[in-house]
């Protein structure tokens, strides 16, 4: 029996309700993320690295996930990779700072960026169930 499989890039868990897992985007993310800071190194601005997360990381980590009904604990841990990125690149481990940082560099949390992105789906599809 399978208990997970990949459709499109989303993997969809079996399940009595319908259910994506966010594992896969999150290994995905950390591994973006790290080539970054493995290429660039501290030679960056904290800015520039901010920019390329938000660039080129983001997209990785919430790809297709708009299309998802995503359960709170989902919706906590795609947070929760975000904010340890933020700790590693600021060294920090306290999350007042981090949520700071990303207030400073107008950095939207992962579930105002999915909202977002759900309701442009929903306006470009012109879904009558959204």
């Amino acid at each position: 029996m399978v208990n997970e499989i990949r459709y499109l890039g989303i993997f969809i868990v079996h399940s009595t309700k319908f259910k994506c897992s966010v594992n896969h985007a999150k290994r995905s993310f950390y591994r973006a993320a790290n080539g970054i800071i493995g290429k660039i190194g501290r030679l960056a601005s904290e800015e520039a690295i901010v920019q390329l997360l938000l660039q080129k990381c983001m997209p990785i980590l919430l790809y297709g996930f708009e299309v998802c009904a995503l359960d709170k604990r989902s919706l906590q841990s795609l947070a929760f990779t975000v904010n340890r990125f933020f700790m590693k690149l600021f060294r920090t481990s306290d999350i007042s700072v981090v949520h700071y940082c990303q207030s400073l560099f107008a950095f939207d949390l992962t579930s105002v960026t999915l909202a977002r992105r759900f309701a442009k789906f929903c306006q470009i599809e012109n879904m009558k169930v959204c």
